[in-house]
């Protein structure tokens, strides 16, 4: 099968970018609002279009055959720690969402936000959204998926909304958990000995759990911290100071039982980036991006099953058939232009 196309909003930093890359996504567009998050985007994927611009002013007709259109639409409205307002928060980005899903009539959808979207008090705001992609023709599950059961070393639970169209939807399985994720240790235990620190192997010893979720904040909220104070006292209890964030790991004239700071890229590896993916920005703005990006471990388990799902429903045929793949000769040339075009 020939590489699927994703028309992707509200990007970020790119971690549910780089997720669905791996799953075997080529970008048509990849859409984010912060200067910072595109610079990082640009930084890591200077062949990808990368689209600058607020949601609400893009038009999705002008990608009309692509595969996929995902997002990590914003939080607040839903979060826990915000006053969960939903439907009546003007941050709330589902309805542009589905207003580009009319308009690009992708063959599926994938939107991800926080736990609290899950909670019984916003049933009904599901179910409109349920029933509006029914009417475009989609069938639609949402589902909870722990950051940690995808090897993530991060408690960090995602409310994720997958929509196929019905052929696909009957071939699609949510991902199975892989297993036990590596400790906050394991996963650090090198790059708290990258200065020297005597004390890192030791430190790695006492580090044995997964970290609470890591909260970015916003540009009006938040700093460079761990999160909230029972976030925080669950890093403390895994020997890292979550108070604020380092410039550089420990080294050799810090005392063996130095309580350090996670760097930046400390904390992008508990979010389960790669060494490799570098932030745009200050210090602050890095670690905002990587608090709020989607695990690209977790994108790449959902992102593979949404394309197995779409390719056996292309190449499916009924008994004696020698029907040709799904999808009309339109569709066929239009996601055929976004493929020369990526």
């Amino acid at each position: 099968m020939p590489e699927l196309t994703c028309l992707e909003i509200c990007a970020g930093a790119g971690g549910q970018s780089l997720g669905l890359e791996q799953a075997g996504f080529a970008h048509a567009a990849a859409l984010e609002l912060d200067p910072d998050a595109c610079a990082t985007l640009r930084l890591n994927r200077p062949a990808w279009k990368v689209v600058e611009q607020d949601v609400h002013h893009f038009d999705g007709a002008a990608y009309r055959g692509v595969d996929l259109l995902a997002g990590g639409v914003p939080c607040p409205p839903f979060s826990i720690a915000g006053k969960q307002l939903g439907a009546d928060d003007e941050r709330d980005l589902f309805p542009q969402a589905l207003r580009l899903v009319q308009e690009s009539r992708p063959a599926a959808v994938m939107l991800e936000n926080v736990r609290g979207l899950s909670a019984a008090r916003f049933a009904s705001y599901r179910d409109q959204v349920l029933g509006r992609l029914r009417e475009l023709g989609y069938q639609a599950d949402w589902q909870v998926l722990n950051a940690c059961e995808f090897g993530v070393p991060q408690l960090r639970p995602r409310f994720i909304l997958v929509a196929l169209q019905p052929a696909a939807y009957e071939q699609f399985r949510w991902p199975a958990a892989i297993g036990t994720p590596p400790t906050v240790g394991e996963t650090l235990r090198e790059l708290m000995a990258a200065g020297g620190w005597p004390g890192a192997a030791a430190w790695a010893e006492q580090a044995n759990g997964i970290g609470a979720t890591l909260v970015g904040g916003s540009r009006k909220h938040g700093g460079p911290d761990l999160g909230p104070t029972r976030a925080r006292q669950a890093w403390l209890r895994l020997r890292v100071d979550g108070k604020g964030l380092a410039d550089g790991p420990p080294t050799a004239g810090h005392p063996l039982d130095h309580l350090p700071r996670l760097t930046l890229p400390m904390a992008a590896a508990i979010q389960g980036f790669p060494p490799g993916w570098r932030f745009a920005g200050r210090k602050t703005a890095g670690y905002r991006q990587i608090g709020n990006a989607f695990p690209p471990p977790v994108a790449r388990a959902v992102g593979k099953s949404i394309r197995s799902a779409i390719e056996a429903a292309r190449t499916a045929k009924p008994p004696g058939s020698t029907a040709k793949p799904p999808g009309s000769t339109e569709q066929r040339r239009d996601r055929a232009r976004l493929l020369r075009a990526v």
